[in-house]
Parts: C-alpha cells; sequence; structure tokens
C-alpha cells in the first residue's frame, strides 16, 4: 500500500508531512493563529512551539504507516512557502471504507482556488490509491468559503448535526457533506 502523498498541480505542492516540517508547520499555525482561531478547537500551547509540532508529527507518521490517518502540507511550488493542511482521519476499512477530511489555509492563499485543487488531488489520492469508497466533511454553517471548496470539489450536503464540534470554546452545529468514490472496487 502506498502511503505518501505527493502530488503537483500548477503551482502547488501536496505532500505528506514529516517530522523534519516541525519548524515551518508551528510557523504557519503561529503566524496564522488569530486568523485560523474562528474555525478551529482551543489550542493547548504545546500547538504553537516546535517541540509539540515534533512530537505530533511522530505519532502522526505511525498513523500513516498504519494507513489510518494522513497529515498533508500545501506549498506554493516556487518559494517552497507553507500554504495549508488536510488532514484525513478516522479512517475505516471494511465495512464503511470512509474517513473524515479537516482542512485549513492561511490567511494570504485565501481566495486563489488553492484549496480546492489541493483537497481535489487529496481526494483522489485517498479514493484511488487507499481505495475508500466515501470522505466526510463538516463545516460551520457561516463559513461559507469552506462551504464552497466542499462544493466545489463535489461533496454533498447530507444535513445538519447540532452542537457538533466544540470550536473556539463553543458547540458548533455543523453541516455534513461527503464524497463519494464512484469507481470504488472491492479488493478484498
Amino acid at each position: 500500500m502506498q502511503n505518501h502523498i505527493y502530488d503537483i498541480d500548477e503551482d502547488i505542492v501536496i505532500r505528506t508531512a514529516r517530522v523534519e516540517d516541525a519548524r515551518m508547520i508551528t510557523k504557519y499555525f503561529c503566524h496564522n493563529r488569530e486568523y485560523l482561531r474562528p474555525w478551529e478547537p482551543q489550542r493547548e500551547p504545546g500547538f504553537f512551539e516546535q517541540k509539540g509540532w515534533t512530537q505530533k508529527l511522530i505519532k502522526l507518521e505511525e498513523l500513516r504507516q498504519l494507513g489510518l490517518g494522513f497529515y498533508i502540507l500545501i506549498l506554493d511550488l516556487p518559494s517552497n512557502q507553507m500554504l495549508g493542511t488536510i488532514s484525513f482521519s478516522q479512517i475505516t476499512r471494511f465495512p464503511l471504507y470512509g474517513c473524515f477530511v479537516g482542512y485549513s489555509l492561511a490567511e494570504n492563499a485565501q481566495g486563489k482556488g488553492v484549496m480546492t485543487r489541493a483537497l481535489k488531488m487529496a481526494c483522489r489520492y485517498m479514493f484511488k490509491v487507499q481505495n475508500l469508497h466515501r470522505i466526510s466533511a463538516t463545516y460551520m454553517p457561516f463559513n461559507h468559503r469552506s462551504e464552497a471548496v466542499l462544493k466545489r470539489v463535489g461533496f454533498e450536503h447530507e444535513g445538519t448535526t447540532k452542537d457538533y464540534l466544540l470550536i473556539d470554546g463553543k458547540w458548533q452545529d455543523h453541516h455534513m457533506t461527503s464524497l463519494i468514490n464512484p469507481e470504488w472496487k472491492n479488493n478484498r
């Protein structure tokens, strides 16, 4: 099973995060801390420290090797600057063959189609290489940018969940969406 993600589209690259990326990831989250705050859970102090990210990346590498989770970086090809993240979690094989996806994008990368292109590439990998049937994503009803990205990628609305996630210290309703792999094959 191929467990590394790497793809290029125009001027962006997506690739699996590595332990040596701890400094770059820390810098990304520190720089975008206030911008991302309304969309994310409250973070412990170690989330904004290189040591914390080094430890987290070791655990994420173990999940990647087991095919249970993928933490992907979105990079600007010319500058190698980190633009965002995509994470696939709660990966379940038989009988669901599904997972959840979450993502973040730097404030200075908004409105340029970066997340749409990156998410398409990442979902293609999860369908073709990991052979998943369903990718689920949620977003808060007032997060119109996230809603637009998911629609452009092909995710379909499935319903609304009340008080679904604790975001920025408050329980938030979320819209549930999914993307189905029309070419899924039973390889059991």
